[in-house]
């Protein structure tokens, strides 16, 4: 996969709304578990039963939070008989998961070791 340079922005000057809606998705990520949920639907679909295997938070909390991130149309969802399974809704969540995740692996290899 091919992460952009990180000195790579945005094209245009963001107005209000653009920043209004990072926000959201940013709030959105700032929750363990949803960002969790969102990092295993990067290997590609799944449901709320591998998806609670994955998070290890209880199913009902799972649901709840794959709910939110369904309305806030970062997931999207098809029927499989009577199971519900769940997709990122595109590329750029992906990369924005994964650099998030390389945010934090930066950090953590930065920190001075303990004695």
């Amino acid at each position: 996969m091919h992460l952009s340079p990180a000195n790579d922005g945005h094209p245009r000057t963001p107005g209000e709304e653009q920043f209004a809606l990072a926000a959201e998705v940013l709030a959105l990520l700032g929750d363990r578990t949803r960002l969790t949920l969102l990092h295993a639907l990067t290997a590609g679909e799944a449901d709320v039963t591998t998806l609670t295997e994955a998070c290890g938070a209880a199913r009902p909390a799972v649901s709840q939070h794959l709910a939110r991130l369904r309305l806030a149309g970062l997931v999207t969802t098809r029927k499989e008989g009577r199971r519900v399974v769940y997709a990122l809704r595109d590329g750029h969540l992906r990369r924005l998961v994964d650099e998030a995740l390389n945010v934090a692996d930066h950090r953590l290899s930065d920190r001075p070791l303990h004695d």
